[in-house]
């Protein structure tokens, strides 16, 4: 049986700067610092998630790609994705 959407403790050490930074954006919405780490944490997965999909298209499209042009351009732009 599954438990829906079960809150889960958790403890997190942040450094000082990024921990006002919190507290200075929870004053500033007039939510709880808890709150906004949520938010932070949930846009950031959800980044990480997009980033990943557009990976996994442009090495798609890299696949299947015949122009020796094309191929050579998606290469570079698989290698800046990758290694920055």
């Amino acid at each position: 049986m599954r438990t829906a959407n079960r809150a889960v403790r958790q403890s997190v050490t942040l450094p000082a700067h990024v921990a006002a930074h919190v507290r200075s954006l929870a004053k500033a919405r007039r939510l709880s610092a808890n709150r906004v780490l949520l938010e932070l944490i949930e846009k950031g997965m959800e980044s990480e998630r997009r980033r990943q999909q557009e990976f996994f298209d442009l090495a798609e499209r890299f696949r299947s790609a015949t122009d020796p042009e094309e191929v050579t351009r998606l290469g570079d732009q698989m290698g800046r994705m990758v290694f920055g």
